[in-house]
C-alpha cells in the first residue's frame, strides 16, 4: 500500500490560536496534526476573522448555547475556518479523493459533511446536518488559525490554478458565501436589487451582483468609506441610513413600488427591519448574517402585507467556491481593497478587535 507523502521535514509542535471559552483565546503551542491515510496535512499560508468568529469570541448564544439555542461549539478547539495553505503531507486515500499532491496550493471549504444524513445524499451537503465546520469543533474540524491544519477525508478541497494570487486567496471562503447568497436571490436584468451590510460578504456579494447586470445596484452602510469603495466596485446608488431617509430615497427610485430584491448581511436586527419596509410587494429578500441577538418583526408585512419571498443563505457549496476562484483568478471580482489588514497569528488579539470594530477594517487575515 502507498505510503504517507512529505514535504520536507514537518515539526512536531505548532502554534494555533485556541478556543478555550468566550473572551478566552489563547496563542499556544500544541502539537502538529498527526496525518493518516485519509487525511491531508497543509501548512497554513493565511487565515480570515468572520463575523462569527468575532460573535464567538464574544460569547454569542448561537455559538455557546443559551435558553434559544442549543451549544454548538465543542471546545477546546483551533479557530478559524477561512484558511488556506500548501500541501506538504498527504495520505493515498486522500490524494486519490481530493486529486491533489504535494506543493499543490489548496483551499477547503468550511463544512466538513458527514456524507450520510439527508442533506448530504440529496446534494445539500453544506446544510449537513451534523455540521462540522472547521474552527467549531474539537477534535473533528479544528480550524486553520494556526501553522498546520488537517483536512479529513471528508473535506471538499479545491486546487487553485498556477495562475492564482495567493494575496487574495483567504478571501475565497467569504466570496463563496456571497455567491451563493446572490445565487438565491434570483436577480434578473431588469431588477433593483439593494445590498445592505458592506462588510467582507457584502462586498462580494455587491460585485456579485454586478455580474448579474441589474436595472440598479443600490448599496446601504454605516460607513461612507465603504461606500465609496462600493460605487468603485459596481454600485450604482449608494446609501447611508445615518444621513439619508433610505426608504424615501428608494421611492424616488422606484416609483414608489420598492426594490425587487433586497440582500441583508449585516447581522443587524435594524437592517431586516429595512429591508422589509424598502421591498416591493412580492419582491426577494435574502438573508445571510449571522446574528448576536434576536429579532423581532411584524410578520403581517411579509405575508399579509407584501406577501413576500424570505429566502435564507448559508454557507456555500462546490460551485460557489469555483465561481470565486474562477472571479478572483480573472479578475471580475477584486479583493486587494477589500482585504484591509495582514497581521502575524500572534497578533491574533489586535486582529480581532480591528474586526470587531470595523471602522477602520474590512476583511482582516492571519499569516502564520
Amino acid at each position: 500500500m502507498a505510503a504517507i507523502e512529505k514535504l520536507g521535514d514537518i515539526p512536531s509542535a505548532m502554534k494555533a490560536v485556541v478556543v478555550r471559552a468566550p473572551n478566552d483565546y489563547r496563542y499556544e503551542d500544541i502539537p502538529v496534526p498527526a496525518v493518516g491515510d485519509d487525511d491531508v496535512l497543509i501548512k497554513v499560508l493565511g487565515a480570515g476573522i468572520c463575523g462569527s468568529d468575532v460573535k464567538c469570541w464574544h460569547g454569542s448564544p448561537y455559538i455557546w448555547g443559551g435558553p434559544d439555542y442549543p451549544k454548538y461549539i465543542r471546545e477546546p478547539v483551533i479557530a478559524g475556518h477561512e484558511f488556506f495553505g500548501k500541501v506538504v503531507a498527504i495520505g493515498p486515500k486522500a490524494a486519490e479523493k481530493h486529486k491533489v499532491g504535494l506543493g499543490d496550493h489548496v483551499v477547503p471549504e468550511q463544512i466538513i459533511p458527514c456524507g450520510k444524513c439527508r442533506y448530504c445524499e440529496t446534494g445539500y451537503y453544506y446544510l449537513c446536518g451534523v455540521h462540522d465546520i472547521y474552527g467549531f469543533r474539537q477534535g473533528t474540524a479544528e480550524g486553520g488559525m494556526a501553522e498546520y491544519a488537517r483536512l479529513p477525508i471528508n473535506s471538499r478541497v479545491h486546487k487553485f490554478p498556477e495562475s492564482f494570487n495567493l494575496d487574495v486567496a483567504a478571501y475565497i471562503e467569504p466570496l463563496g458565501c456571497a455567491i451563493h447568497g446572490v445565487e438565491r436571490g434570483d436577480i434578473q436584468f431588469f431588477d433593483v436589487v439593494a445590498v445592505a451590510g458592506l462588510g467582507p460578504v457584502g462586498m462580494g456579494m455587491l460585485q456579485a451582483c454586478a455580474l448579474k447586470n441589474p436595472k440598479e445596484l443600490i448599496a446601504i452602510d454605516l460607513q461612507d468609506k465603504r461606500l465609496k469603495l462600493a460605487a468603485e466596485l459596481g454600485a450604482t446608488v449608494c446609501l447611508n441610513p445615518s444621513e439619508v431617509d433610505v426608504r424615501a430615497e428608494i421611492a424616488k427610485l422606484t416609483a414608489g413600488y420598492g426594490v425587487d430584491v433586497y440582500v441583508h448581511a449585516s447581522g443587524h436586527p435594524k437592517g431586516v427591519q429595512q429591508g422589509l419596509d424598502i421591498i416591493r410587494k412580492q419582491g426577494r429578500y435574502v438573508e445571510y448574517s449571522v446574528f448576536g441577538e434576536n429579532v423581532t418583526t411584524d410578520w403581517s408585512v411579509i405575508g399579509d402585507g407584501k406577501e413576500i419571498n424570505i429566502l435564507g443563505g448559508h454557507l456555500s457549496p462546490w460551485d460557489s467556491y469555483t465561481s470565486a476562484i474562477r472571479f478572483l483568478n480573472d479578475g471580475r471580482i477584486k479583493a486587494d481593497k477589500i482585504i484591509t489588514h495582514r497581521l502575524p497569528l500572534e497578533k491574533w488579539g489586535d486582529g480581532f478587535d480591528l474586526a470587531a470594530k470595523g471602522d477602520e477594517s474590512i476583511k482582516v487575515l492571519l499569516i502564520p
